[in-house]
Formats: C-alpha cells, sequence, structure tokens
C-alpha cells in the first residue's frame, strides 16, 4: 500500500474530524430491520429507505409475517426506492430463508448473510458491524471514491479494497472507518470535491495534485488602458466671430 501505518492513521483521523461518531443514517431497532432497510437502500437513499421502512414494518414486524407477504403488496409499499420489483422479491426471499434455515434469526456470519438472496458482502458488512457486533467494512461507491483519492487503496473492485482497508486498521475500528469515509464521500469528498474544505487534504494525493492556488490574470501589454487611466480631453474654445 502506498500509506500503510502511521500514514493511514493520519489520514483517518483528519477525515474523522469532519465526522465525529460517524453511523449508519439507516434508521433500524432490530438486525432484521437493518438487513431489510440495507437491501432498499441500493442506487437509493437513506433518507428515501427511512421513509418507507416505518410503514412496512408496521404491517410486517418479523421475518415470519414478510415471508408471507404478497409480492405486490410490499411492491407498493417499497415503490418509491427503485427496483421495487426486484427489491420486493429480495426482501421476501431473505425473510423464508431466515425462517427456515434460521428460525428467523439473523445469522452473525458472513457466508450464512451472502447466500440470503438479495445480501452481498457490502450488505452482510452493514449489518454485522452495525447491528450483530462483528466487525465489519462495508464498501459502496463512496468508499471506493474517497479512498482511492486519499490514497489508501488502489483497486475499483469492492472486494479487494475491503481487504486493503482493513489491512489499515485494527478490527474495532472497521464499521466506524467505513461510515465515515461515506460520509466523508456524501458531503466533502463527493464526485466535483471540496477539498479545500476538508482536513485531509495536505495529506492527499488527488488534492495535492489538482488543488492549486488561484492567480489573477494580468491584462496583455496591448490591452487598451482603462477610461480613469487615459488624459483629460480638453474642450475646444468657441472663437466668437
Amino acid at each position: 500500500m502506498a500509506r500503510p501505518g502511521g500514514g493511514a492513521l493520519a489520514i483517518f483521523e483528519a477525515v474523522e474530524r469532519h465526522h465525529p461518531n460517524a453511523d449508519t443514517e439507516l434508521v433500524f431497532r432490530t438486525a432484521f430491520e437493518l438487513l431489510v432497510a440495507t437491501v432498499l437502500s441500493a442506487q437509493s437513499t437513506d433518507r428515501r429507505v427511512n421513509e418507507v421502512t416505518p410503514v412496512l414494518f408496521a404491517r410486517y414486524p418479523t421475518p415470519a409475517a414478510l415471508a408471507k407477504a404478497a409480492p405486490d403488496e410490499v411492491e407498493s409499499l417499497v415503490h418509491s426506492t427503485g427496483f421495487f420489483r426486484q427489491k420486493a422479491r429480495a426482501v421476501i426471499g431473505l425473510s423464508t430463508a431466515l425462517v427456515k434455515e434460521h428460525g428467523g434469526a439473523v445469522p452473525a456470519d458472513m457466508d450464512a448473510l451472502v447466500a440470503l438472496p438479495g445480501v452481498g458482502r457490502k450488505t452482510a458488512n452493514v449489518v454485522l458491524g452495525h447491528a450483530l457486533g462483528v466487525p465489519g467494512f462495508p464498501v459502496d461507491r463512496h468508499v471506493l471514491r474517497v479512498a482511492a483519492r486519499l490514497g489508501l487503496i488502489h483497486t475499483d473492485d469492492a472486494v479487494k479494497a475491503e481487504a486493503q482497508l482493513t489491512a489499515l486498521l485494527p478490527k474495532a475500528r472497521w464499521t466506524r472507518a467505513s461510515d465515515t469515509l461515506i460520509l466523508h464521500g456524501r458531503r466533502i469528498c463527493t464526485p466535483t470535491p471540496k477539498c479545500d474544505l476538508c482536513h485531509a487534504r495536505t495529506l492527499c494525493p488527488f488534492a495535492v495534485t489538482n488543488t492549486k492556488p488561484r492567480v489573477r490574470a494580468k491584462p496583455p501589454s496591448s490591452a487598451k488602458a482603462p477610461s480613469s487611466a487615459l488624459p483629460p480631453v480638453r474642450a475646444k474654445t468657441r472663437v466668437r466671430p
């Protein structure tokens, strides 16, 4: 890695100054609710998901209840999150699998989680780290963008990025570090980054390369002087005949 050990820690600490106590912005009460909410958040926003889930969980509060739901009813409830048909199938499917294979409980195991319908490593890491007390490092598009700009990773593959990032920090910091990078990607290190606001800018290869001081351009020497600089024009004296 380009920035191992202390260099990486310094970068994380600088970014954390922007987002102290960073956490997931999804609202949940149980591991099951977070699992469903994270699946719904794909290609959507946490804010939109948080608007949908209270009604969804009021009607289907447990895996057993959601497993028996009619697809069209779930589709209507999650419609605003996008890709609603696929998402409805996924949350009904994972609920069915939880009931049949895990007694209705969400397993605290990566392999068991990714075996559920619609659940990948990112979703599994979110649930493990935030609801089940198992260190995880969720990698989404924000993490990939921010970590690459900071020189922490050199890949656009989420699984490889996860391995590279977890090698830089102790396990106890994984989940918080991921949340920090996600929030930084949403608020500061956006696709058009606000490098001048970033506490990590002096440590960031992207900022050092792409941020230059602004210099006022001088007018070309051939440019005409402003009117205020021209000598006054004398009025002609009128001569009487």
